[in-house]
């Protein structure tokens, strides 16, 4: 367990939440050490100010280097020094176990505006952010991440298990809780749990952890350890999938050709049945394809007939049940009239580009650009149409009916791929498996 040197210029902040429960306890059992330092006493001005307002204007004050630095100079065995700041990397249960075997441990707290950015040049820290909020000062941050280490220290928790049937400590979050009384009202504790079978309830505990962890942080799903037993529980879980409420329409006008003209571009076979097969795999509403070319639209029928009604259909059933996604409409317009037929609502309509997008016209502000999260949040209100254009992208006549652009798959590099690797890729940014 690291000895914790706390770089703070509140150090009474501490007082309560150190001397308390379990942190208490620990404390005056000699299981965690700490000290203050409170860079205020290296200041060398009368007033002892840390403190001076930001070069290029601004609100705030901004912490000064000097006292800050002649503090960490003075601390002989600093360790890892962790600067509390929302910019840094996220604070997880891995990085608690990590920081846990360290003999020495730096916690420095922020305040106003943050840190003379040059400190940071001056040590080694590592910043360090308890989540995407801002608070008044790192000693919160610096508080839960104390506390969370701590927790692993060999006797804090009384038993070894305490801190490993926890939250995150198996990539997922924990089952509920129950104690007396046996029956609240009409409210009564799980059967199992009374059975004194601890097989039975530790198979409980694991399903409880899993429905959980889908309802409220599926994300989680993706890097937790799941057995094979897990996944075939998750499956059988009912659960919303905004990917209901997501179409794709791959549009073949008004679409950009060669020389940035506008105009028509032929269908593709393998766009066809592959989108499709990713619509479907997502779990995604019609699958539009939108053509105003009559003979273009005859070979979709004749494709859909053979895979849906045909002998294609008939010797591979997972490919029909794709294919039967798929909606021929002869424009955008019909596209979106047929989507809203189907909500009860005008869907929210979403443009897909390779680069950076242009100004659509004079009249209009610039598009907003979407990322990905931003899609999946349209998608729980709502039905959403993602548009993707084929040929050299979408005309900006398609772009003028769209509410934003989603932001290019590749923008910091090479970014030319084909229309139905795009919508692979950003069917998985969008949904993954549990949405």
């Amino acid at each position: 367990m690291p000895y914790f040197h706390i770089v703070t210029l509140f150090p009474e902040f501490f007082d309560s939440p150190l001397s308390t429960a379990l942190m208490g306890r620990a404390k005056k059992a000699g299981l965690i050490q700490y000290s203050f330092h409170n860079p205020r006493q290296y200041s060398t001005d009368r007033h002892h100010h840390v403190d001076d307002s930001p070069y290029g204007g601004g609100p705030g004050m901004v912490m000064r280097v000097e006292p800050l630095a002649r503090t960490l100079q003075d601390i002989t065995r600093p360790g890892r020094m962790l600067l509390l700041t929302p910019a840094g990397r996220p604070f997880t249960q891995s990085l608690a176990e990590e920081l846990a075997h360290s003999e020495d441990l730096t916690l420095i707290c922020g305040r106003y505006e943050g840190i003379d950015a040059r400190l940071t040049q001056l040590f080694p820290m590592e910043a360090v952010s308890i989540g995407d909020m801002v608070l008044n000062g790192g000693e919160s941050a610096a508080l839960a991440v104390l506390e969370a280490v701590a927790r692993l220290t060999p006797g804090f928790m009384g038993k070894t298990e305490s801190g490993e049937d926890e939250s995150f400590s198996a990539g997922l979050l924990e089952y509920p809780h129950f104690t007396r009384p046996e029956n609240l009202g009409n409210l009564a504790v799980p059967e199992v749990l009374l059975s004194g079978n601890h097989q039975r309830i530790a198979h409980w505990r694991r399903q409880q952890s899993l429905e959980t962890t889908l309802r409220i942080r599926p994300e989680l799903l993706d890097n937790a350890p799941l057995s094979l037993e897990d996944v075939r529980y998750l499956v059988d879980i009912p659960h919303e999938r905004p990917g209901r409420n997501l179409s794709f329409c791959l549009t073949h006008y008004p679409v950009l050709l060669e020389g940035q003209k506008c105009g028509a571009s032929s269908l593709t076979n393998l766009d066809i049945h592959d989108i499709a097969r990713i619509s479907c795999s997502y779990g995604m509403s019609a699958f539009y394809v939108a053509t105003p070319l009559k003979d273009q639209l005859r070979v979709l029928e004749e494709i859909l007939r053979h895979w849906t009604r045909g002998s294609g259909g008939n010797k591979h059933t997972d490919r029909a049940l794709a294919l039967k996604l798929v909606r021929p409409v002869s424009s955008l317009e019909e596209a979106t009239t047929r989507m809203s037929a189907q909500f009860g609502v005008r869907p929210r309509l979403i443009a897909s580009s390779a680069t950076w997008p242009r100004k659509t016209s004079s009249q209009r502000p610039q598009m907003p650009m979407l990322t990905p999260r931003d899609v999946r949040c349209w998608c729980q209100q709502g039905p959403v149409m993602l548009c993707l254009g084929t040929a050299r992208g979408l005309a900006p006549e398609a772009l003028e009916l769209c509410e934003g652009v989603i932001r290019p798959i590749r923008y910091l590099g090479y970014n030319h791929l084909s229309v139905r690797s795009a919508a692979a890729i950003l069917a998985d940014r969008i949904l993954g498996d549990y949405f």
